[in-house]
């Protein structure tokens, strides 16, 4: 399975992983809910970023986490800026933009395991239903996980067509397509080797 973890004896390191998911979640429903302004956004941007350094994580994984969301910024704050209104598009992108890095630290500082055994807690009940709650788990850390590699492919193909003077088009999602998918096919892969998958 891909880590996303970083070892380290940070604040967020020592936190039990069921605390930091419950603090996420309570953190996602207030920017959905409170209305910040775009002083509020700006602050709320900055509180996430500065959780890194406090929280022990080196500044490159600060760093590579804003780098993975700038597509993410110029897509929909352009969008945003162009069919609402400059507030708009900031305070919308903002929040989002700190959900991402919220999101970030918590897998930067928690074990996959660990939010594995979450989930599998939270999805117990399924089992009324006949359902297995650890494949369900499974596949929810897996989706997690997926998020900053296939960001990873894609910086790849632009950099390869940035360096054979390609033009950056549609065509970027054929070799995006094929390096996800065998990507996906190794991780099957390793599951089934290790009796996780058939």
């Amino acid at each position: 399975m891909i880590s996303l973890y970083r070892p380290g004896a940070g604040i967020l390191h020592r936190m039990r992983a069921g605390t930091k998911l419950a603090a996420l979640a309570v953190c996602a429903l207030a920017l959905s809910l409170v209305p910040l302004g775009v002083a509020g956004t700006v602050s709320a941007v900055v509180a996430a970023s500065a959780l890194y350094p406090f929280s022990g994580l080196p500044p490159a994984a600060l760093l590579q986490t804003w780098w993975r969301l700038r597509w993410l910024i110029v897509v929909l704050g352009g969008a945003l800026w162009l069919f609402t209104s400059p507030a708009q598009a900031m305070t919308s992108t903002g929040r989002v933009v700190t959900l991402l890095l919220l999101a970030g630290a918590v897998t930067a500082t928690t074990r996959m395991g660990a939010i594995l055994d979450v989930l599998c807690r939270l999805l117990a009940p399924l089992r009324r239903l006949r359902i297995d709650p650890a494949p369900v788990a499974l596949t929810v850390s897996l989706t997690i996980a997926m998020i900053p590699v296939i960001a990873g492919f894609a910086d790849q193909v632009r950099d390869a067509q940035r360096a054979r003077g390609a033009r950056i088009g549609a065509r970027a999602a054929l070799p995006l397509l094929v390096l996800t998918m065998r990507h996906a096919d190794d991780v099957g892969d390793a599951l089934v080797a290790r009796g996780v998958a058939h």
